[in-house]
């Protein structure tokens, strides 16, 4: 793969996890192509496409969730696509995916697959997380 675009993808998915750190959700929204494809396996609305249907999962997620950090473990390369896996960290202060969250810490993996269009935005946004360990933390008795 070209180092050039190698790099321009990862600032792109770099800046969406920062924005989504930040619970900037227009910010969020300027690393999508407008009509994005906005997929979370799992999640009751299913795969939605657009800006404003992608917003409407961020709005929840924010409400829900206080990301701190998103560290990146391993990333692999096509021509016009990334996968990312990553260690997501921060509170539940919300009712994260119908679990009520009570502020504890929260850590899981997540598994991104990005479609990239060529200038670096993102075309399709396709997102694994680790239920197991969510259900797992935000079911424990609390003060364990």
């Amino acid at each position: 793969m070209d180092a050039e675009l190698q790099q321009r993808f990862d600032r792109m998915i770099d800046r969406h996890f920062r924005f989504e750190a930040e619970d900037d959700i227009d910010g969020v929204l300027s690393t999508m192509v407008d009509d994005v494809e906005h997929d979370v396996v799992g999640y009751p609305t299913g795969p939605v496409r657009g800006k404003t249907a992608a917003r409407g999962f961020y709005d929840s997620l924010f409400a829900d969730l206080a990301g701190e950090k998103v560290t990146t473990l391993r990333r692999y390369y096509g021509p016009d696509f990334v996968v990312d896996e990553s260690l997501w960290e921060g509170t539940a202060p919300g009712t994260p995916f119908g679990i009520p969250g009570h502020g504890r810490r929260l850590a899981f993996r997540l598994l991104h697959v990005f479609d990239m269009a060529p200038d670096g935005q993102i075309r399709r946004e396709n997102v694994w997380l680790d239920f197991a360990s969510i259900l797992q933390q935000l079911n424990a008795p609390h003060g364990a």
